[in-house]
């Protein structure tokens, strides 16, 4: 595999989204933001780390929860302004307790 460098595209906060998605079943768990400090620490750990809006500060998946998300792949977009993180989640992925975030069906 050819990794590549590529400028992330940050936007006006300091932001950029990351979806995340179930590496074995493909299944997309969640959406998240990083900064660069949460990129970095996800690239150096792996293991996801994110940056929360609300609270704004950095925050290890699965600190309290126990609930981490161990990266096997990261990708970016065509543009530089997403990135998409292929893990291996251990428990479930939403603070509701259901495994992906994306439960809730509308017809």
């Amino acid at each position: 595999m050819i990794r590549e460098q590529y400028e992330l595209k940050f936007n006006s906060d300091g932001l950029i989204p990351a979806i995340v998605q179930d590496v074995n079943t493909n299944e997309v768990l969640m959406l998240a933001y990083m900064n660069q400090e949460a990129f970095d620490k996800t690239l150096e750990t792996k293991v996801a780390h994110y940056w929360s809006r609300s609270r704004k500060k950095m925050w290890l998946k699965g600190e309290t929860s126990g609930h981490f998300q161990h990266i096997k792949s990261i990708k970016i977009d065509c543009d530089n302004d997403t990135i998409l993180l292929k893990v291996e989640q251990e428990g479930v992925a939403c603070h509701t307790g259901q495994y992906s975030c994306f439960h809730k069906i509308l017809d």
